[in-house]
């Protein structure tokens, strides 16, 4: 093996303790001689929830070598509550021992900016690499198998079982709905996420008439793996937004059967298609689904984009959205989301909740009515790192992740204000925002039933029925801005390193062009004088605008690398990529180069 840089683990320390431990505290001291994987997540985060999916299959494979050590890292102030870390860590099936990290003391620790991050330390206790954002799988994969080999050679590699301890499962009829949708003869049918199962439920919401799915992770005829949101289409079936599957699903309540319309089962990639027969296109992550003027609209939390699907002639394509993450209204195809996550329709606005932005959204017909011209307006929400729970002018009001949206009678909009544990509401007429109920845990989608509006109360397990009050009920206004630091840098020009080492074993791949990107944006735009915009470079000169003092950079980085094998004519190739929001704050003693690692060690 080529040498390594030699860098000494820092200790891991959460304030909010150890999950999936059966209680104990770990230490790196208590994991010497196994090669440790950190994963910096947060659950608010789909690209985290990719990567814990990537990681299930190496998790396995290297049970008796490898501990992964999920380090929970808050960005929104519900993450930061404990309760909400274990509710998190069993929504999403982690089987890994979880660090609650409430103060972002590790992350702080480690050097870490973005959301996901995993840092490989070796049996040794150093750390021998780091990777930022999706794809990765396959380089740690191999990066395992070299470890294994050295240190079992050197003798410091120790194996055996892992510190895992699974909690003791709980008896609920739900767990962890995501979704609902009212069927036409009154009945509830639920999307219950965490056991991979549709469930229909009588017409008082509570009693189980039936489960759909045979409950274990799969894309077969009679499972599916975390489904989400879920549409009645005109011929009274249902599709599903069937999440980690990366496909939209068909059920049908009258004959119980289950059709794939959309996706591979393979996660979309930047380069892939974006339109197609629907059965050849690769999805990311469908939340939500609406149908809208004869087609049906997907949530794409995964890339940050609103797809269509068109059932008569069985196509799939972008709708609106660059994948790029953000707050950018405008032209369909150049708006950016970040993590859209419910979808309602009304009339000639399809409305959005984009959770990572804490808005809510709209798309529409733009006004020259061109064939396929729509625009995307923004109701309530100014960005990334800005939310909290206050209501009154839209263009001063703020969320906290929402997850679903609801069209009401009146022509308003009801918002599952999720971490804020409330149900909101918007009126366009007034351009006014209040709160309708509080005192809901994690509220992840509404659906009406005649005058009612009947919540999904994700984290408490069940769906609540709440009677729609004429007056809206009053909240202390509290307003936050996300914890991470920010990054000191000096003004002037500042050099942007995007570090990028190809796996041992793999090269760029350069057969077809550049195999890496890079594009550049601030908030606001007028921090940068020169230097954004997209290149194929992965290092860039940026100009600070004389007089800025603080603001967001955007980065978002791509390489593509392919297996090191001549004799080959077509090898294995994968695709690393990251999107970076770095808080930056000018001063004169700031840093004059900004390093953020994709793949590998940042040397400087």
């Amino acid at each position: 093996m080529a040498s390594r840089a030699r860098v000494r683990a820092p200790e891991l320390i959460g304030k909010g303790g150890w999950l999936n431990t059966g209680g104990n505290d770990l230490t790196l001291t208590d994991l010497r001689g196994r090669i440790v994987i950190l994963d910096f997540w947060t659950f608010c985060c789909v690209n985290c929830l990719h990567v814990l999916d990537e990681l299930r299959e190496l998790e396995e494979r290297h049970r008796d070598s490898v501990v992964i050590i999920g380090v929970h890292s808050p960005k929104f102030v519900h993450e930061a509550d404990h309760q909400a870390v274990v509710d998190a860590v069993e929504r999403y099936g982690v089987e890994h021992p979880v660090l609650d990290d409430p103060e972002l003391a590790t992350w702080k620790q480690y050097a870490v900016r973005a959301w996901p991050t995993l840092v490989v330390i070796d049996p040794e206790g150093y750390v021998v690499a780091q990777h930022a954002g999706e794809g990765h799988a396959h380089a740690i994969e191999a990066l395992v198998e070299e470890l294994i080999a050295e240190h079992g050679a050197k003798g410091t590699l120790r194996r055996g079982d892992g510190p895992y301890v699974p909690p003791e499962p709980v008896a609920t009829d739900l767990r962890f709905p995501g979704k609902a949708v009212r069927l036409p003869g009154g009945t509830f049918l639920v999307s219950d996420t965490t056991r991979h199962q549709l469930v229909e439920l009588a017409a008082d919401g509570e009693e189980v008439l039936r489960r759909i799915g045979s409950g274990e992770r799969g894309l077969g005829p009679d499972s599916f793996n975390e489904p989400q949101g879920l549409a009645l289409l005109p011929d009274g079936t249902v599709a599903v937004a069937d999440t980690v599957n990366h496909a939209v699903r068909v059920f049908d309540p009258a004959t119980g059967t289950l059709e794939t319309v959309a996706g591979t089962g393979k996660q979309w990639w930047q380069g892939s298609p974006t339109a197609g027969p629907a059965r050849e296109v690769d999805l990311s992550s469908p939340w939500d689904l609406a149908w809208w003027q004869d087609r049906l609209w997907i949530a794409m939390a995964g890339v940050h984009q609103i797809w269509a699907y068109d059932p008569a002639d069985g196509t799939v394509a972008v709708a609106a959205g660059t994948t790029n993450e953000g707050l950018v209204d405008g032209p369909a195809a150049e708006a950016w989301f970040a993590q859209p996550s419910g979808l309602a329709a009304a009339g000639d606005r399809l409305w959005i909740a984009d959770s990572e932005t804490s808005a809510v959204r709209w798309i529409e017909r733009a006004a020259d009515d061109a064939a396929d011209g729509y625009v995307v307006r923004t109701a309530v929400g100014t960005g990334l790192f800005d939310f909290g729970h206050r209501d009154g002018a839209a263009e001063q009001a703020l969320l906290q992740h929402p997850l679903g949206v609801t069209a009401l009678p009146d022509g308003s909009v009801a918002v599952a204000d999720t971490y804020n544990h409330a149900l909101r509401r918007y009126d366009p007429a007034s351009g006014e925002v209040t709160t309708l109920a509080t005192d809901l845990r994690e509220p992840s989608a509404a659906v009406l039933a005649d005058d009612d509006i009947v919540v999904v109360e994700s984290a408490r397990h069940r769906l609540t029925r709440i009677r729609l009050p004429e007056e809206a009920v009053r909240v202390e206004s509290v307003a936050h801005r996300t914890q991470r630091a920010a990054t000191d840098i000096a003004p002037g020009t500042l050099r942007l390193d995007v570090v990028f080492q190809a796996p041992a074993g793999q090269k760029l791949d350069t057969r077809y062009g550049p195999s890496t990107r890079l594009l550049v944006s601030a908030t606001p735009p007028e921090l940068l004088a020169d230097g954004a915009g997209a290149g194929t470079d992965l290092a860039r000169d940026l100009v600070l605008a004389d007089g800025a003092s603080e603001g967001v950079l955007h980065v978002s980085a791509m390489a593509a690398s392919c297996d090191d094998a001549p004799d080959v004519e077509y090898p294995a190739c994968h695709v690393h990529q990251q999107d970076w929001g770095v808080p930056v704050r000018i001063t004169g003693d700031g840093a004059a180069r900004l390093g953020l690692v994709l793949a590998g060690l940042d040397a400087e």
